[in-house]
């Protein structure tokens, strides 16, 4: 609401039927004068009046509602920014926007949770910090140009230490993609320790953020090319893992298929606070707008906001585990029982990878399609 002065009669009082003090609004509002203050410093909560000669504060009855609306959604962590825009909204479509925060923080929590389970159970024994892997992986990858793109963006790796899939986009998407993996591979050389496979995950992070920009620049290619990226390191014993962006991440474990990487997304955002389907998802006009990857203009994740960079995760592996990494171009064309059944019938990777980007090609390919896949055996 807008700051107004008062000067209707000359004395510079208020409309006392209209308005009443910051302490009166307190009481009802059932906050501080001082929180008050200090919401409209930060231009959460204007008052109605300001009095021009004492610089009182004079406040609506019906700002009440918002006043408590602002303290609750500080309560819950929400950032000033988005308060403000929440606010300013009726009310069904303010029930949206904290319907989707909070899924955006449900999916951030439940990446911390698993960092700190893997911190803590580094730091619990002496034998975890030591631990010597006694599992390996087999692995294969493909891309395919697909059906419809003239070029292919998308690019793929498998070794013996790294997986990873990048789906490039914009100008400079091919050059993106194909850096943002070999600025991994520096990384993985040497044997990963598991207790340093956090620090690892991170500098990997970074070293293919700027791999992106460095690339974008290079190729003269606009700011807003980049890649998604979603990798995986291997320790022997876990499996680390590094995503931003719409590219995917999968584990078939008893025959059962899991995705284990949540999409960053505009639909996928949407499907969280409740406002779309799966199915409607698959056909919504901006399912290809992502809200977070790597790009030539910095917005990558890379600075210091939270919660904007790439998601880093660890996973205990186990043998009879098949992993897929796999672009769009995949997942968006192949529902997740197909996948399951190509990869839990496949003999190996490599036939596994043949065949997904075969069952990409019947249903149309209209995308590049970029596909990794590992099993993890005992040694």
């Amino acid at each position: 609401m807008r700051r107004h002065e008062v000067t209707d009669d000359g004395q510079g009082r208020p409309p006392e039927a209209a308005l009443m003090t910051i302490g009166a609004f307190a009481r009802l509002s059932r906050l501080s004068a001082k929180t008050l203050r200090r919401y409209d410093e930060l231009g959460l909560l204007r008052p109605a009046l300001v009095d021009p000669v004492n610089g009182y504060r004079y406040y609506g009855r019906a700002q009440a509602r918002t006043a408590r609306l602002v303290a609750w959604l500080r309560r819950i962590g929400m950032p000033l920014a988005r308060i403000t825009e929440v606010i300013a909204l009726d009310a069904g479509a303010a029930a949206a926007a904290i319907r989707g925060y909070w899924a955006q923080v449900e999916a951030e929590t439940a990446v911390r949770r698993d960092l700190a389970t893997f911190l803590i159970d580094q730091l619990s024994t002496e034998e975890a910090m030591t631990q010597v892997g006694t599992l390996g992986i087999r692995y294969a990858a493909r891309t395919d140009i697909g059906a419809v793109r003239e070029t292919n963006q998308d690019a793929a790796y498998a070794g013996a230490r790294l997986l990873a899939v990048a789906d490039g986009f914009g100008e400079g998407g091919a050059g993106a993609s194909t850096a943002a993996i070999d600025a991994l591979k520096p990384v993985v050389r040497a044997a990963v320790p598991a207790a340093e496979l956090l620090n690892i995950l991170h500098d990997a992070a970074e070293r293919a953020a700027r791999a992106v920009r460095d690339a974008v620049a290079g190729s003269g290619a606009p700011d807003e090319s980049g890649t998604t990226l979603t990798a995986m390191v291997w320790t022997g014993a876990r499996l680390g893992l590094v995503h931003i962006g719409d590219s995917r991440a999968y584990l078939l474990r008893g025959g059962e298929l899991f995705r284990i990487t949540h999409d960053h997304s505009l639909v996928q955002s949407m499907i969280d606070d409740g406002s779309l389907t799966e199915e409607e998802a698959a056909s919504h006009p901006q399912r290809a707008l992502l809200l977070k990857a790597l790009s030539g203009g910095g917005q990558d994740g890379s600075g210091p906001a939270e919660g904007s960079g790439p998601d880093l995760g660890v996973r205990d592996a186990r043998a009879g585990d098949r992993y897929l990494l796999c672009s769009d171009g995949l997942s968006a064309v192949v529902d997740g029982r197909e996948l399951a059944g190509v990869l839990a019938a496949a003999d190996g990777p490599g036939t596994a990878v043949r065949e997904l980007v075969a069952l990409a090609g019947a249903a149309g390919a209209p995308d590049n399609v970029a596909c990794a896949v590992a099993d993890v055996v005992a040694l």
